[in-house]
């Protein structure tokens, strides 16, 4: 019979309001036909299947379907284009191994948070989550809900921008119905996942079938002098890269999962070998399709180039781009939203956010607290006019956490050599995508040095709060008292407990 779970009598009068206990001592159990006992915990649910539709899931969001034409404005030909996307695909394996080797050192959920913490300590590890939680995540997830939202609703406004109001209604309802869903059942988000994952890359092979097509027609005229044009200048080809790297984002998301991953020391490599291969493959040969429809001048001229594909070949089922970009978006906010509310459930826990965030609703075994925190986050960052200036502060402040990250496992391999490795990638990879990543963190101080700057100030932002709320450890009553209230208010709304650390 399946498991079910029951609070112990202690939690059931603390949720009715009948002690006044921390949510500390909040215990619950499953209990099955054997009566053997375990803890509330996040389930391992999430099978290779399952791993593989997130990464691809969420990097497969509206990049691909949208960046070529930044990747080609930087870059100059369409030769040299189809070597950066080439370039960025095997840069982010090369990234994700990496992450591969620190996910199965260290199998915590968290992602960067869990691998910056064991390698440097408490600080470093908290202003990465201070940032995450104020930037990284709840800007990239409103970026994505506003990208679903204008195609969504460009058919209905056809010639002319959508309405503010009416993208940014649409675009908080979304964030709302995918938070709703994560946090009722772990099945429903990842089933949900895996189909659109499938929809989306339904989309891409449309795409390429429809390119392969007119190439057989003899229409090559495009692909004639693919290197005329080329910039060489090493400044725009970092920036045509960037480009290329932003429809490879996401590949780390499943790092944030590790707990909830069955069999994580095959899982995790296996759902990365396959996927970034995968992606890469798809995404040059969608390129291929693109340049081969399109002109040089028309991709330069579209704000969205799989759209203006569609116009042009597809006659009058071209709607059909649009609304596979937006069910694109679609599947990536859900699997951000699924992955990054992890990140916050473990600091959290870890004592580096309230703790009412790191409890699990008692029937559905979910993080529902910190789903709907990230959702307030985000639903806040929706209300700013132009979210998508955050994108150049977002950039900068990821590579310098990534690059720690990398600089993590390296002096793990140095000060823990003897520390249990299931995945020990060569040492001349870390070491290349440390260089490039440093490379990526050093080139904007010269070229952007406003944007830096305000990172930089961002990130020293957090060393105060780390101080007061943290590492204070005579902290005012009226301070303790005031946490206390809120996770007791927390856990009663939202039916909650404390994870069992002992199971």
């Amino acid at each position: 019979m399946p498991k079910k779970v029951v609070p112990t009598e202690r939690a059931k009068a603390i949720l009715r309001g009948e002690n006044n206990s921390r949510p500390q001592s909040f215990t619950a159990i499953e209990q099955d036909d054997s009566d053997s006992d375990s803890g509330v915990k996040l389930k391992k649910e999430i099978g290779l299947v399952d791993g593989v539709a997130i990464i691809v899931g969420i990097i497969v969001g509206s990049g691909i379907f949208v960046s070529p034409k930044g990747v080609l404005t930087n870059i100059g030909s369409v030769g040299q284009s189809l070597i950066v996307w080439i370039f960025s695909g095997f840069l982010s394996l090369i990234g994700a191994l990496c992450y591969a080797e620190l996910g199965t050192m260290i199998p915590k959920s968290g992602g960067d948070y869990a691998y910056i913490s064991d390698a440097f300590g408490p600080l470093p590890a908290f202003l990465y989550l201070w940032v995450a939680l104020f930037i990284l995540v709840p800007t990239g997830n409103a970026i994505t809900a506003l990208t679903f939202a204008q195609y969504i609703l460009q058919p209905v406004w056809p010639g002319c921008e959508p309405p503010y109001e009416a993208v940014r209604l649409l675009a908080a309802a979304v964030t709302c119905f995918l938070t709703a869903i994560n946090c009722y059942n772990v099945k429903w988000a990842t089933r949900l996942q895996d189909i659109f994952t499938g929809t989306k890359i339904f989309a891409l092979i449309i795409i390429m079938i429809a390119g392969a097509w007119w190439l057989g027609l003899g229409h090559t005229e495009n692909l004639r002098n693919p290197m005329a044009n080329t910039n060489y200048q090493p400044g725009y080809i970092a920036l045509a890269i960037y480009s290329g790297l932003f429809s490879y984002s996401g590949w780390n998301y499943l790092n944030f999962v590790t707990e909830e991953l069955k069999e994580p020391y095959k899982n995790l490599p296996r759902a990365i070998c396959i996927s970034m291969p995968l992606i890469t493959m798809i995404y040059v040969l969608a390129n291929v399709a693109y340049f081969v429809v399109l002109t040089r001048d028309e991709i330069l001229a579209s704000n969205a180039v799989a759209v203006t594909f569609g116009d042009k070949l597809l006659g009058g089922m071209s709607w059909i781009m649009p609304f596979f970009v937006a069910c694109s978006t679609f599947g990536a906010l859900n699997g951000a939203i699924f992955a990054s509310s992890r990140l916050f459930f473990v600091g959290a826990r870890n004592g580096h956010l309230p703790t009412a965030i790191s409890l699990i609703n008692v029937r559905n075994l979910t993080p529902m607290p910190s789903l709907i925190f990230l959702c307030i986050i985000t639903l806040a960052l929706l209300i700013i006019k132009d979210v998508y200036v955050l994108i150049n502060y977002v950039s900068f402040v990821e590579a310098v956490f990534t690059t720690m990250s990398v600089t993590g496992l390296l002096w793990l391999r140095y000060k823990r050599p003897d520390l249990h490795r299931p995945i020990k990638v060569p040492l001349a990879l870390p070491v290349i995508f440390f260089i490039i990543c440093a490379f990526l963190v050093i080139l904007p101080c010269c070229d952007s040095p406003w944007e830096v700057g305000v990172g930089v100030i961002f990130i020293l932002s957090g060393i105060p709060v780390y101080g007061i709320f943290i590492h204070w450890p005579n902290k005012p009553k009226w301070l303790v008292t005031a946490s206390h209230k809120f996770n007791i208010i927390c856990a009663k709304l939202f039916m909650c407990v404390q994870e069992d650390k002992t199971s």
